[in-house]
C-alpha cells in the first residue's frame, strides 16, 4: 500500500498539478476504489489537498516534511548567502543543483523578476548531459555511472540534438580540467550557463552552483572566475578542508 501511495503521489508533476480521481486511478493504473481509499487517506494526513473545483493537488504537509530533506535544507542554508552575492553581480538566474538518481534536482534558484525564462523550476529536475549544473555533477561523477549514462542515446535539450558519447567524454574531461562548465544555448532563449563544484567535508563534489545570463549580458570568461571562486568559498564553508588546484584559463563552451 505505501508503493500505491507513493504512486499516486509521484502522479502529479509540472503539467499535471491537480488531477481527479479518475485520473490518479488512470495515470498510476490503480483500481478506482483503492485509488478512492489512498486519496482520502492522503488528504488526511495532508499531502493531497482538494481545490475549489474537487481536484487533488499537492499538500502542505508533503511540502513541510520534503523541506526537511538534509540534501537539500541544509545544503540550502549554507549556500544562500553566497549565491546571493552571484545574484547582486548578476541581477539573472542563480542555481542550486544536486545529483538525484540519473538526473541533477534543483534545491534552490534565485531570479530576478527580469530575468529571462529558464526552463526549470526549483524543485524540478534537469538532465545531466545537458545543463551546466547537470555536465559539472555528470563530470565529478563515479566512472560507472559516467559509462551508464555515456551508453545511452543522448540529445541536447531542448532542441534534440544528438550528442555522441565521445564529444561528451572529452567535455567532462574538460570541466574536470578547467573546473566550470559553460552551455551556450541558443533556444528557447540565447543564453549562457556557467557552472561549477561544490564539495563537501569529504572533499566530494555534492552540488553545482550556476549562473544563467542572456546571451550579450556578460561573457562566460568574465563569469567563469567569479563563479569558481564562489564555489570553492561555498565548499569551504560546507566544510571542505582544500580547495581543488586551481584550474587553468577558459572553460568549456558547449551548445546545448
Amino acid at each position: 500500500m505505501i508503493d500505491r501511495a507513493f504512486a499516486l503521489l509521484t502522479a502529479f508533476s509540472e503539467d499535471r498539478r491537480s488531477l481527479t480521481l479518475a485520473e490518479l486511478s488512470r495515470v498510476t493504473d490503480t483500481p478506482p476504489s483503492t485509488t478512492l481509499r489512498l486519496a482520502r487517506r492522503l488528504v488526511h494526513w495532508g499531502a493531497l489537498e482538494r481545490d475549489a473545483d474537487g481536484r487533488y493537488v499537492v499538500g502542505l504537509r508533503l511540502w513541510e516534511v520534503a523541506s526537511l530533506a538534509p540534501r537539500a535544507h541544509g545544503l540550502r542554508r549554507v549556500a544562500l548567502p553566497y549565491m546571493e552575492d552571484l545574484y547582486e553581480a548578476t541581477h539573472q538566474h542563480v542555481l542550486l543543483a544536486v545529483r538525484d538518481g540519473t538526473d541533477a534536482l534543483l534545491v534552490e534558484r534565485l531570479s530576478a523578476h527580469t530575468a529571462i525564462d529558464v526552463l526549470y523550476r526549483v524543485g524540478g529536475r534537469l538532465p545531466l548531459h545537458s545543463t551546466g549544473v547537470g555536465l559539472v555533477l555528470l563530470a565529478h561523477a563515479g566512472p560507472d555511472f559516467q559509462d551508464e549514462i555515456l551508453a545511452r542515446a543522448l540529445t541536447h535539450e531542448p532542441e534534440g540534438v544528438p550528442l555522441s558519447s565521445a564529444a561528451l567524454r572529452r567535455s567532462l574531461a574538460e570541466i574536470r580540467s578547467t573546473g566550470v562548465a559553460v552551455v551556450n544555448r541558443a533556444e528557447p532563449v540565447p543564453l549562457h550557463a556557467v557552472a561549477a563544484p561544490v564539495r563537501g567535508a569529504d572533499g566530494e563534489v555534492v552540488a553545482a552552483l550556476s549562473v544563467v545570463v542572456p546571451a550579450g549580458h556578460a561573457e562566460p570568461r568574465v563569469l567563469a572566475p567569479a563563479l569558481r571562486a564562489t564555489a570553492r568559498a561555498l565548499s569551504r564553508s560546507l566544510g571542505a578542508v582544500t580547495a581543488p588546484p586551481a584550474p587553468a584559463q577558459g572553460g568549456l563552451r558547449r551548445r546545448q
